[in-house]
């Protein structure tokens, strides 16, 4: 055999070895990675991803798994610079996911919720919307996109409907009064601004309603948005009284539902009776 032909079998050989090599080595990251995330050895965990993500970034599996164990470490409501940086952090590696070749119909719906409830927590409201859309799309049945999409609706609507009547020095209960000029332009702007979120925020939360029966929580913003629309139709009382009367509908049936949930839970964990011999 010619030194040539030596050098190119050899060559070869070892470009072999390397490519088996690194194949192992990121089943084997991946592998330690899961078993430190089950033991919720979260940052050991990322350090075995990160590891996986480097050596095979084609593969969606490692970003779904990295982006969770980032997200897992991510703390809803705080406001902090690490923890804003960790959200950002998951939300690449979802990003990542979706984009590699290889993700499954399953790792797309993980990753495009885990984007939108990341945005949310973050509270980046329109970014949270857009993913919960794609989220909806890619799964018209699931109701939990539809909820989300309506607390998003909830809270854009309640907090700036809040600090306008603060600034009114309205009492908690009080509503909006169109015989008041200054209260009555305040609820103009108000219902101009607000209406076509609160209408969405329903649509969105019947939808999560129809999909899932039983789901008390999208009931429990049903009686919030009636409310939100109650307070917005201040220049016609029996609009307002109409809306007042299904929001307090809502509340009984959230309750009606969480106590049949509540029985039925109980008659899970009731212990059997002894089958007699």
């Amino acid at each position: 055999m010619k030194p040539t032909s030596v050098v190119i079998v050899v060559s070869l050989a070892l470009l072999s070895l390397a490519v088996r090599a690194q194949a192992q080595s990121y089943d084997s990251e991946l592998r330690l990675g899961v078993e430190a995330y089950r033991n919720s050895r979260f940052e050991e965990a990322i350090h075995h991803f990160s590891q996986a993500t480097e050596l095979d970034p084609s593969k969606a599996e490692a970003h779904l798994y990295l982006a969770t164990a980032h997200s897992n470490q991510f703390i809803p409501g705080v406001d902090t610079e690490d923890n804003q940086l960790i959200g950002t952090n998951a939300i690449e590696q979802y990003q990542l996911a979706l984009d590699s070749g290889d993700a499954n119909e399953g790792a797309k719906r993980s990753s495009v919720k885990g984007i939108a409830y990341l945005y949310m927590n973050m509270k980046k409201w329109d970014e949270a919307k857009t993913y919960y859309q794609k989220a909806s799309a890619l799964d018209p049945n699931d109701p939990e996109p539809y909820y989300a999409m309506g607390v998003i609706d909830w809270t854009r609507c309640y907090q700036p409907r809040m600090e306008a009547r603060a600034r009114l020095d309205m009492r908690p209960e009080e509503q909006l009064n169109a015989k008041n000029p200054e209260q009555k332009r305040v609820c103009d702007d108000l219902r101009i601004k607000n209406m076509p979120t609160v209408e969405d925020g329903i649509e969105q939360l019947n939808e999560a309603i129809e999909h899932r029966p039983d789901y008390d929580d999208a009931m429990a913003y049903m009686n919030l948005m009636y409310r939100e629309r109650a307070d917005l139709e201040c220049d016609d009382p029996a609009a307002r009284r109409r809306d007042l009367r299904t929001a307090d509908e809502w509340v009984d049936t959230t309750i009606a539902t969480k106590k049949i949930k509540s029985a039925r839970a109980e008659r899970g964990r009731a212990p059997t009776a002894p089958n007699p011999q």
